[in-house]
């Protein structure tokens, strides 16, 4: 029987077909298949192993929503006791009125457009996915809050916890060399507003393109302490 090990280091760049581990004792993960007694990458990105499982971060995809992300959305239009949203994904969102509103609204009085408006940005919370990838969102929650002003950039989603780094040190890196307010949506839109946007995004975008390269904390410090 072949031997069981692991062909691939922590975050090397792989291409659909490459040969990730051998033998049985791994089990292939999102990313991954097995082929006889090998595990070959599906996706092209970066591999990842923990414990007995052998994935792939994909460098490229769609955001599927998951109950708890929160996201950055955009107000697509109003019905008459919610919102359609659009959250950067496949999958349209809706907004009830008991999400969104933290107060009785008799809609026979108010209009609802007063709360939001077909174009308003939001920060909300997903709150149910159903298996027909129905998704509901909700404003009930601490951080969510209508967005104004500022601009907006759209990264591949998978590329956020790379720009949030670990502990959140590279986003607040960002923020404190760009004296920048910063949010990032778990579907991949981020939006700035502060002094120096343009930097901010320019920081922003090196990390979505070059996020596979070590020595990338480095890089952003040195871009930041340059300026625009």
């Amino acid at each position: 029987m072949e031997e069981s090990k692991i062909i691939v280091n922590e975050r090397k760049l792989v291409i659909p077909g490459d040969v990730l581990a051998t033998g049985l004792d791994f089990l292939p993960s999102s990313g991954c298949y097995r082929e006889n007694n090998t595990i070959k990458a599906k996706v092209l990105g970066l591999a990842k192993i923990k414990d007995r499982f052998v994935g792939i971060v994909p460098l490229s995809g769609v955001f599927v929503p998951r109950p708890g992300d929160g996201i950055i959305g955009f107000i697509q239009d109003l019905l008459s006791t919610s919102w359609i949203v659009d959250i950067n994904s496949p999958y349209d969102a809706i907004m009830p009125l008991g999400e969104a509103v933290g107060e009785f609204v008799d809609i026979t009085k108010r209009d609802i457009s007063t709360y939001f408006d077909i174009g308003d940005i939001i920060y909300a919370k997903i709150l149910n996915v159903t298996k027909s990838k129905h998704v509901q969102i909700t404003m009930n929650d601490y951080r969510a809050k209508k967005l104004s002003d500022g601009r907006l950039l759209i990264i591949t989603p998978s590329k956020v916890p790379r720009l949030i780094g670990k502990q959140g040190s590279m986003i607040e890196l960002i923020k404190k060399e760009t004296k920048c307010q910063i949010i990032v949506g778990q579907n991949g839109v981020v939006w700035i507003k502060g002094e120096r946007e343009g930097l901010a995004s320019k920081a922003i975008k090196m990390i979505e393109q070059e996020s596979h390269i070590s020595g990338l904390t480095e890089k952003i410090t040195e871009l930041l302490g340059k300026g625009e």
